[in-house]
This record gives structure tokens, C-alpha cells and sequence, in this order.
């Protein structure tokens, strides 16, 4: 017959962290990947907005990355900052 495990209780300031760096990254990531996306053709038209909006999603990516990592209160000298600048990175073949 097997034991069941009981699941530790969790803090519940646990939870408030790990709600609010969801809706954060959503937040954030959302209109990050857009701006990356929409660049992309606008760039074919107008280069220098093209790139202003590609910059802006480098960004509100990285604020974003600061955000969560404020949230939990880690330092912001982290290498997680680099995950904020992957929509930029991406689209960065296309725009330059």
C-alpha cells in the first residue's frame, strides 16, 4: 500500500510573488513581442521607425525582466535581464 504525501503548505507572500510575475510577464511580454513583430514591416517602409518601435521592445522586454526579478527580490545584475531582450534579438535579423 502506498503513502500518500502531503503536500507542504505553501506562504502564501509565495503565491502573491508567483501571481503577480505572471501577470507581469504577460503584461510586459505581450506588448514586447508585438512591438518586435509590427517592427519588422514597418521597418521595410520607414527604417527609422522600424527601428524606434524594435528598440522600444528591447526595452519594455528588460523592465519587464527587472520587474519579476524586483518582485523576488533578487539582484538586478542578473543574467535573467538577457531573457527581456530575446523578442528584440529575434527580430533583429529582419529589421537591420
Amino acid at each position: 500500500m502506498k503513502r500518500r504525501r502531503t503536500p507542504k503548505p505553501m506562504k502564501i507572500e509565495t503565491v502573491q510573488r508567483w501571481v503577480a510575475s505572471v501577470i507581469l510577464f504577460h503584461v510586459g511580454s505581450v506588448p514586447a513581442i508585438t512591438l518586435a513583430v509590427y517592427s519588422i514591416g514597418v521597418a521595410e517602409k520607414e527604417y527609422g521607425r522600424g527601428v524606434g518601435l524594435w528598440l522600444m521592445s528591447g526595452v519594455i522586454g528588460v523592465l519587464t525582466a527587472a520587474g519579476i526579478l524586483a518582485i523576488f527580490q533578487r539582484s538586478l545584475k542578473s543574467l535573467w535581464l538577457v531573457v527581456g531582450l530575446l523578442p528584440t534579438v529575434v527580430t533583429g535579423f529582419y529589421v537591420l
